[in-house]
């Protein structure tokens, strides 16, 4: 075998190993491959967020007659920097859920919050407010409503807030900025805590029957965390013992070499 011939073999098998480590299919990275046969109903009309310890709540409460729920809507003191003369903005007051999951709410005393959803306790709060207001409109807020999505397939990894308090798994993963084509969609970790018990599943992103999971919206403090796959390992392997395949690559070409200079 000639040096030329040497050099372009050594050449296609070095291109080859590199190629091959980093192949990513493309069933791996599309999600909900199979989403116009296995969507026959849409289940997000459904979901509401449940209220849970140590959860922050904001309550509004409005009518006709604001007066009237004024009792309800009870205002933080604003804070005064003396030294700038800077009045802060009256602010509502929040309540955070015991670890009984209870709450004081004005008028209303020790109210049970925890494990009803927000559409549930508003109208329960309705209910409680008739002796005072006829005509109250409730509406509960989850202030610290936020998820968490880790790993280094995850583009903008962190902590984000909910303001809506309603969060698919897709949509937390379009916020954080989608994943690398490296990230496994099929082996998605959830991580759920629900009053201090901590639950964990795996989710298929690829198909569409995760649509109808209990993990299909996330819960506030959800943290979801993607794992490499398998291209991305084979791909780190081969970055770490790059420099044993440049010197073997070395030793090869220079064996080629001297091999050749000894045939002259």
């Amino acid at each position: 075998m000639g040096k030329i011939t040497l050099l372009k073999f050594s050449f296609i098998v070095l291109a080859t190993v590199i190629f091959t480590s980093s192949c990513v299919s493309k069933k791996d990275i599309i999600y909900v491959q199979d989403i116009d046969t296995a969507l026959s109903e849409s289940q997000s009309s459904k979901y509401d967020a449940v209220i849970t310890n140590d959860d922050i709540l904001k309550i509004i409460v409005t009518s006709e007659n604001m007066e009237s729920v004024q009792p309800f809507n009870k205002v933080v003191s604003p804070v005064v920097n003396q030294e700038l003369s800077i009045r802060s903005q009256e602010t509502l007051q929040s309540y955070l859920v015991d670890d009984e999951g209870f709450i004081n709410y004005p008028l209303l005393g020790k109210v049970k919050v925890s494990g009803y959803t927000r559409i549930e306790l508003q109208d329960q709060l309705k209910n409680e407010m008739l002796k005072y207001v006829k005509d109250a409109v409730v509406d509960v807020r989850i202030l610290n409503y936020k998820i968490t999505l880790l790993g280094g397939e995850v583009n903008r990894p962190g902590t984000y807030s909910v303001d809506d308090n309603r969060i698919t798994l897709l949509q937390a993963i379009g916020l954080a900025g989608d994943l690398t084509v490296y990230g496994r969609r099929d082996n998605i970790v959830v991580i759920r805590d629900m009053n201090g018990i901590q639950t964990s599943t795996r989710v298929n992103l690829t198909s569409a029957d995760f649509i109808y999971s209990p993990f299909y919206y996330l819960n506030q403090n959800d943290t979801i965390i993607v794992e490499p796959n398998g291209a991305q390992i084979q791909a780190s392997g081969f970055n770490r013992n790059i420099s044993v395949y440049v010197s073997i690559a070395s030793l090869l070409l220079t064996t080629v070499v001297v091999f050749s200079n000894l045939n002259k």
